[in-house]
């Protein structure tokens, strides 16, 4: 990294630290919202855009990492405890469920990972013991005032973001990064020069179940209550599909633009135009998509970055 691009980041950095010094509770409510779907879009990224694979499944890691941490959480366990219990829960599930899936190919893989958030919807309601079925589950309440829980949980947010980044980062520059490259380019020409595609696909599988469970968990912390509906939502599938398309799917950086503007855009168009706010949305992102295959970081910023770096 050259001295041009360090200090950029440095200050993208220290203008978000300071954020809380100088946003409200509504900044930070969206901004740690915006920072949430950066992860579930960089997560989606390393199976879809990285080894090209239609991965329709985010919702289902981000449900069970919500329930998983939920349930540890409220029976007594501190909340570090259940955000990792989640974390690894995510991990497992998505390492048994790769070796399942990952052999499909295609629209059966799509249709295969949509399916699943489902199932778990459906055993969630069913288990009412343990995770209070329809009716939902309640979190212990902090006891914090409005401003510090709001604070708390755009940092902790900001730290899975950053965390999040910085393993794209070293996926696309390694080994692993080429490996899914060369599986999204041609699979079967990878395993015929060698290439363990099996193996390189359920790591990037783990990788995005895993960084979507620990989202989830820290979401049903920040919340206060969660319920089937709400985090098995197939929104939670299909948003981070959209907003890596709109950065630029495959890059490091395009599926952090793309939540950005994909959550810029859609704030705007509900203050304008809140009774066709759906369509409105809908409308303007298919448009950018059409205009800009390759997505918002083919512009702008990638050059910008391109420009530090040769300065």
């Amino acid at each position: 990294m050259t001295r041009q691009q360090l200090l950029l980041t440095v200050i993208i950095a220290a203008a978000l630290l300071a954020l809380p010094l100088i946003g409200n509770n509504y900044m930070l409510r969206l901004a740690t919202t915006t920072l949430m779907y950066a992860v579930l879009a960089m997560a989606w990224n390393v199976v879809g855009g990285f080894a090209g694979y239609p991965l329709f499944g985010i919702a289902a890691f981000f449900g069970l990492g919500a329930y998983s941490g939920a349930v540890v959480q409220s029976s007594g366990y501190p909340i570090a405890l259940a955000w990792l219990f989640a974390v690894v829960i995510g991990t497992i599930f998505a390492i048994v469920l790769g070796f399942i899936l990952l052999r499909l190919r295609g629209h059966a893989f799509a249709i295969a990972t949509l399916v699943i958030a489902e199932v778990l919807r459906e055993l969630t309601n069913g288990w009412t013991d343990v995770t209070g079925g329809g009716m939902g589950l309640n979190l212990p309440f902090f006891g914090w005032s409005p401003t510090a829980l709001a604070v708390f949980f755009f940092y902790v947010m900001l730290a899975l973001a950053a965390i999040t980044l910085v393993t794209t980062w070293i996926v696309a520059n390694n080994r692993l990064g080429f490996a899914l490259n060369c599986i999204r380019q041609n699979e079967d020409a990878a395993n015929i020069v060698g290439i363990d595609t099996t193996r390189y696909k359920i790591i990037a599988f783990t990788l995005s179940g895993a960084f979507a469970a620990a989202a989830g968990a820290i979401y049903a912390s920040w919340t206060g209550y969660i319920e089937p509906s709400d985090v098995y939502d197939v929104l939670f599938s299909i948003k981070p599909i959209i907003m890596a398309l709109l950065g630029g799917m495959g890059t490091v950086l395009g599926p952090v633009i793309g939540a950005v503007a994909f959550l810029a855009l859609d704030e705007i168009v509900w203050r304008n135009f809140l009774q066709l706010h759906t369509g409105v949305l809908g409308f303007l992102i298919v448009v950018l998509i059409l205009f800009l295959p390759s997505g918002l970081s083919s512009i702008g910023l990638h050059r910008f970055w391109r420009k530090a770096a040769s300065a």
